[in-house]
């Protein structure tokens, strides 16, 4: 469909001017000129304000984010490693009843995801009955063997998870993936909503928008329900958060979400571990940890188990971890079940441990490893992403109708050498909201990151991390592709786009 551009009064602001809607879901127009209902107030709002204003409201948020050093890393660059992270002044907006549904199929599929992980590392009914592939599970390089018949508190190996959601031409939500190894993100939601409350706090307030600021609380809560049985002190265990260092691309992260918890982040020689227990070096001598919420992949968290060349970690942790004294959320082994060829099988897993179907369904994935579907595949590159299995942030990825013949070539050869290591899915069109582009108001391409927080009940805060490509006719939402984010407003109620309200 070809691109039309919004229809703006004479006498009304420019900033809509070079809006342009094509064949995506448009998360604020209905038709061309014509807002949804709960966008109406923000399109008001937005009208009123002349091109210049809206720039400098721009540069004010930009000069908080630096000033508060909210910042992420892009390995490789010739202009610096470190940046304020892209952020985009508009809110994306859900109504109380979408989001409602959101809930319910994003606590479906966390609940189906451990339950397949426990069975996988103990009985192994889903691989016998052949529901999932043994040689799908066993060949992915982040099955731990390591893992097996060793039992974690309360049955939970994902006490954290970040699932992407895609809004798709027809309204509806899709899972493009689940992360659960190291999900990140969550530091630059409660930076938006923080800029976005001082920004727009009339706005902000009228519309009625649920709270998130209780993330950090909410994270520590579900960390401590984990904590082992023997620990020292069972109401108040001793919780740190383990960081790769400084020069990870997540670290403002890791030092803010440590801080707003109130515990200690470390480094791996900041820990030892004697007689299997894990301490925390402290001037005031040793202390015995409990949790340690780890933003350090399972290859690097053990030398004397895993990679022997890993100085990030610590010597003796697994045998600590394996005797029950320390938890570590993610449990190790997690990353199975994101492998993106795993993803395809999430709809036979839900129904097989639930008994029910999913409420939110997968994007159609085609596994490289089968010959109908690398077949399929390979005449249609023009048309498919295909991704590595065990990529994330945008590397590893071909998206078709943007691709060069020179670049499906590659992909081609990378395929045929190693299917197992790759899936293809159709490309997408991912729904579109306002963005704030240079003083004016342009449409671009978003998805939606939720946090899903797994203890001994579902915590799910309302919104999560909006991601936009901001690049003008580009699917990549990835920050470290060109990406950004902007604030995600959860209305209270279903009926009512303005009222009285706080967050």
């Amino acid at each position: 469909m070809t691109a039309a551009a919004i229809p703006i009064r004479s006498d009304a602001s420019l900033a809509f001017v070079n809006y342009q809607m094509d064949h995506a879901y448009d998360e604020m127009f209905a038709t061309a000129g014509v807002p949804r209902e709960h966008y109406r107030a923000l399109q008001q709002t937005l009208l009123g304000l002349a091109p210049e204003e809206l720039r400098k409201i721009q540069q004010a948020a930009d000069l908080t984010f630096l000033h508060e050093g909210i910042t992420f890393t892009v390995y490789g660059s010739k202009e610096g490693t470190e940046r304020i992270f892209p952020n985009d002044l508009l809110p994306r907006i859900i109504p109380a009843n979408e989001w409602a549904r959101i809930e319910k199929g994003l606590t479906q599929r966390l609940t189906a995801l451990n339950l397949f992980l426990r069975d996988i590392y103990h009985e192994g009914r889903i691989l016998a009955e052949g529901i999932v592939p043994r040689e799908l599970i066993y060949s992915c390089k982040h099955f731990r063997r390591e893992m097996r018949g060793l039992n974690v508190p309360r049955d939970i190996y994902v006490s954290i998870c970040g699932t992407d959601l895609v809004r798709v031409p027809d309204g509806s939500f899709a899972v493009l993936e689940d992360n659960l190894r190291v999900p990140s993100g969550v530091s630059y939601m409660l930076a938006n909503r923080k800029v976005l409350k001082r920004v727009f706090p009339t706005l902000f307030r009228d519309y009625g928008v649920w709270p998130i600021d209780h993330y950090p609380q909410a994270l520590l809560a579900t960390l401590r329900t984990m904590s082992p049985e023997n620990c020292a002190y069972r109401n108040d265990p001793k919780t740190v958060l383990l960081t790769p260092g400084v020069s990870n691309s997540a670290y403002f992260e890791h030092a803010f979400l440590a801080q707003q918890m109130g515990i200690e982040v470390v480094e791996g020689r900041d820990l030892l571990v004697h007689d299997n227990l894990v301490y925390m070096r402290t001037t005031a001598g040793l202390r015995r940890v409990d949790v340690i919420y780890r933003r350090v992949d399972d290859d690097f968290l053990d030398p004397l188990r895993f990679r022997p060349d890993s100085i990030l970690g610590v010597p003796g942790l697994f045998n600590a971890y394996r005797a029950g004294n320390v938890t570590l959320a993610n449990a190790i082994g997690t990353g199975v079940a994101d492998d993106k060829a795993v993803y395809a099988y999430l709809p036979q897993i839900i129904r097989y441990y639930l008994n029910e179907d999913p409420i939110l369904p997968n994007v159609p994935t085609f596994l490289m490893s089968d010959n109908t579907h690398r077949q399929h595949t390979l005449q249609n590159l023009e048309k498919m992403v295909v991704k590595a299995v065990g990529e994330s942030g945008g590397y590893g990825m071909l998206i078709g109708p943007q691709s060069t013949a020179k670049q499906r070539d590659e992909f081609r050869a990378l395929i045929l050498a190693d299917p197992r290591n790759y899936i293809a899915q159709p490309t997408l069109s991912l729904s579109c909201a306002p963005c704030l582009i240079d003083g004016e108001v342009e449409s671009r391409h978003i998805d939606l990151r939720p946090y899903i927080l797994m203890g001994e009940k579902v915590t799910i805060v309302p919104g999560g991390l909006t991601r936009v490509a901001l690049r003008l006719g580009s699917l990549v939402v990835n920050s470290s592709q060109g990406g950004g984010s902007k604030d995600t407003w959860v209305l209270r109620d279903a009926d009512r786009t303005g009222g009285p309200g706080a967050a």
